[in-house]
């Protein structure tokens, strides 16, 4: 949508604009779809990029394709629910679901084609050219290549392959969410019918994907063909048939996300197992195949699955290109290989006993996947095995499998120490990783609990109570990411651990208002809760007041001519007022310097509304996590980290905490991260007023800048360097 004071603003001119739009005016509002797409395309931009090595570029091109998977899954699914409510409501920008719907096609479509453009013109030529690795179609394999790829059909897939006719008394399948099939087409009729593609029907062919493997080796094992390819070669076979029949791949994308009726039964793991199951039945929203399909084929397809032109995707080159990230493996060489720190363990713990220790003497920040995630592992498993713990409380949003910290609490609930557990069971699209854990730690005699007032629970904290002298001491875990090493290599998040007691005491209060669903027992007594928080800030009881509010003192601070800024990052920036009050800060005079990894729905650089607001975006190995925040020039400069964006959902429909960095130097640390990522002029962009990402470089004769390598190097003082394999691959 336009600026409607005048598009000279957007250009930044500012002629003939005599009265800057108001911060609530729907122009100055990216469109949140919009905004992540433009992020997905800066992953692909990695993916094109020719300095990188090809095992990158490939796994770039594979991250892409899943970004657009969950998507559609959830996001593109959501619109198409509210067209088909009826839903007139528009978000801050004023598009409406169809309009949004609209605009998201058209953008996607040209992503894709640019995906697929770039492993046919770029990616496969440089595998076959440098490092022999090749991808063929049956008809490319020489006539031995082709007699043992036809060998590996008959005695490895063969046998799992199940043709399923479509007729008055075969109904169409259900086919599962993002699962490879084949239609074929069966010629009937007259000869003259059959030469014109006409009079026949269709049968589909699940290819087993999840039982062999798709990239199928042949010859010396660095040739290989897709095994839907391989099955629509000899397809013939299942139909007993001597004419070669048409194909053709497809791939449907459903509605992923949850639907949970909070009102249905009294038991919500119930009521989520339940909808995990039916996942399958949702809605088809997106279909892709082959461009070079029949049409008599893929129109079928596409009626039958309630679909549109819009919502059909005809791809020049492989479905689901994340596979491919697998042939990079064989194109990685020893020269390829990224240099990076082995995750530093701060001296303060190398010199304690314990993590317990270390904590009690002063506050630790660790900065992963930088420093080490061991040692919050440690923490929580130290405590299951030390006799004088009497308590372990913790939040699990994404546990990931076989988890060391659920481990941990069945070993501590065994031994009889008090184990409080809240489970997130509705993390979406791993819902089935968390609901597993449940029974066992219920059995261990741990207290799980899985439901707060309709809220998600997205808070990472962690409470110990350990005897010292006959008195508790409390120690506490503060984190941006998950409890969850795999991601822990590959995520930037923050840890904070501290025995501070004005933390701890509210981390502790945090914990008895999950356990025991303190705001809907209040409400039904008629009683307004008085929470303790001080020093934490929890959503849905006041966190966006306190950013409002944080926000509001620099602007103030600034209308009295003092230096001011806010100085943020995070993952997503939404929410309609925090934006609005951002632009006023502005407007104030206040320094705000953002970097948003992914969406960002507010305009920068407007002049007269933010023309001292900048947005920067970092795009590099590792994935941008935290959630990291600070107030203030100088002395007065408050940091903050946290497990919540600036999201209406985060505000106002989940569990989050907001915990301060007291310590001066810890401080700084935090300011160093923020400042990194916003001097990045190697991989950083920034945004501009139209919405698009203008890549940054250095300045001429000033040497160039890449956070994330500047922070690798400066969270030890010696680094031991290793190679590991690829950017975002778990070590």
């Amino acid at each position: 949508m336009p600026l409607t004071s005048s598009t000279t603003i957007v250009d930044g001119s500012g002629a003939g604009a005599t009265t800057p739009p108001r911060a609530t005016d729907p122009s100055l509002f990216i469109n949140r779809e919009l905004s992540w797409l433009e992020f997905n395309q800066r992953v692909l931009d990695e993916a094109a990029d020719p300095s990188l090595p090809l095992a990158e570029r490939l796994k770039f091109l594979g991250i892409t394709a899943s970004n657009l998977d969950e998507f559609f899954m959830v996001r593109v699914a959501g619109l198409k629910s509210q067209i088909e409510d009826g839903v007139l409501t528009t978000p801050p920008d004023g598009l409406s679901p169809r309009e949004q719907l609209e605009r998201v096609s058209r953008r996607v479509h040209r992503m894709v084609a640019e995906q697929h453009r770039l492993w046919r013109e770029e990616l496969r030529p440089a595998l076959e050219r440098e490092h022999g690795v090749r991808l063929l179609r049956p008809g490319e394999l020489s006539p031995d290549e082709a007699a043992e790829a036809r060998r590996h059909f008959r005695e490895r897939i063969y046998p799992l392959l199940t043709p399923l006719a479509n007729d008055r008394s075969h109904p169409f399948p259900q086919l599962r969410n993002k699962s490879i099939t084949l239609a074929v087409h069966l010629p009937r009729g007259t000869a003259k019918q059959r030469r014109r593609g006409a009079g026949g029907t269709m049968a589909v062919v699940g290819v087993p994907t999840t039982s062999v493997t798709r990239l199928v080796p042949v010859g010396s094992g660095r040739a290989f063909v897709l095994v839907e390819d391989l099955v629509a070669e000899h397809v013939a076979d299942l139909f007993f048939s001597s004419a070669k029949l048409r194909t053709a791949a497809f791939r449907v994308t459903r509605n992923w996300d949850l639907d949970v009726d909070l009102e249905e039964g009294d038991d919500l793991l119930a009521v989520v197992s339940e909808g995990v199951r039916r996942r399958d039945l949702g809605a088809a929203v997106r279909l892709e195949f082959a461009s070079d399909a029949a049409r008599e084929i893929t129109d079928p397809l596409a009626q039958q699955h309630g679909l549109a032109d819009a919502d059909v995707y005809a791809v020049d080159g492989p479905l689901q290109l994340q596979d491919l990230t697998a042939l990079g493996e064989l194109a990685r060489e020893r020269r390829e290989r990224i240099a990076v720190a082995v995750p530093a363990v701060p001296p303060a713990l190398q010199e304690s006993g314990t993590v317990m220790e270390a904590m009690a003497k002063r506050d630790l920040l660790l900065h992963h996947p930088y420093d080490s995630f061991d040692p919050v592992v440690r923490f929580i498993e130290e405590a299951a095995d030390d006799p004088r713990v009497k308590a372990i409380k913790q939040v699990l949003y994404r546990t990931g499998q076989a988890s060391p910290f659920v481990k941990a609490l069945l070993r501590a609930a065994e031994k009889q120490k008090e184990v409080a557990v809240f489970l997130e069971i509705r993390a979406r699209l791993d819902e089935e990783n968390n609901i597993g854990p449940i029974e066992d730690l219920k059995r261990a005699g741990a207290m799980v609990v899985y439901g707060y007032d309709s809220c998600k629970t997205h808070c990472k904290v962690s409470l110990v109570v350990r005897d010292e002298g006959g008195v508790p001491r409390r120690y506490v875990h503060v984190g941006t990411g998950n409890y969850n090493p795999a991601t822990a290599r590959l995520y930037t998040d923050l840890s904070l651990l501290t025995a501070r007691t004005e933390i701890a005491e509210e981390v502790e209060a945090v914990f008895h208002m999950l356990t025991g669903n303190t705001t809907a027992d209040l409400a039904l007594r008629g009683v307004v809760p008085q929470w303790p928080w001080k020093r934490l800030a929890v959503s849905p009881h006041g966190l966006k007041e306190r950013v409002l509010e944080l926000v509001a003192a620099e602007a103030s601070e600034a209308a009295a001519g003092k230096p001011a800024r806010v100085l943020a990052k995070m993952n997503s920036l939404v929410d309609r007022e925090v934006i609005a009050a951002l632009y006023r800060a502005s407007q104030a005079g206040v320094r705000v310097d953002l970097l948003v990894r992914g969406i960002c729905c507010l305009r920068p650089g407007v002049p007269g509304v933010s023309d001292r607001i900048r947005v920067h975006q970092v795009v590099d190995r590792y994935l941008e996590h935290s959630r990291v925040f600070a107030f203030g020039e100088g002395k007065r400069t408050r940091c903050f980290i946290s497990s919540a964006d600036w999201m209406p959902r985060n505000f106002h429909s989940r569990v989050e905490v907001m915990a301060p960095i007291d310590d001066p130097a810890l401080r700084q640390r935090v300011l160093d991260v923020l400042e990194a990522g916003l001097a990045d002029d190697v991989k950083g962009s920034v945004l501009r007023a139209d919405g698009r990402y203008e890549r940054l470089r250095p300045a001429p004769g000033k040497a160039p800048l890449r956070s994330q390598e500047q922070l690798d190097r400066g969270s030890r003082d010696a680094p031991e360097l290793r190679a590991i394999a690829a950017p975002g691959e778990a070590s």
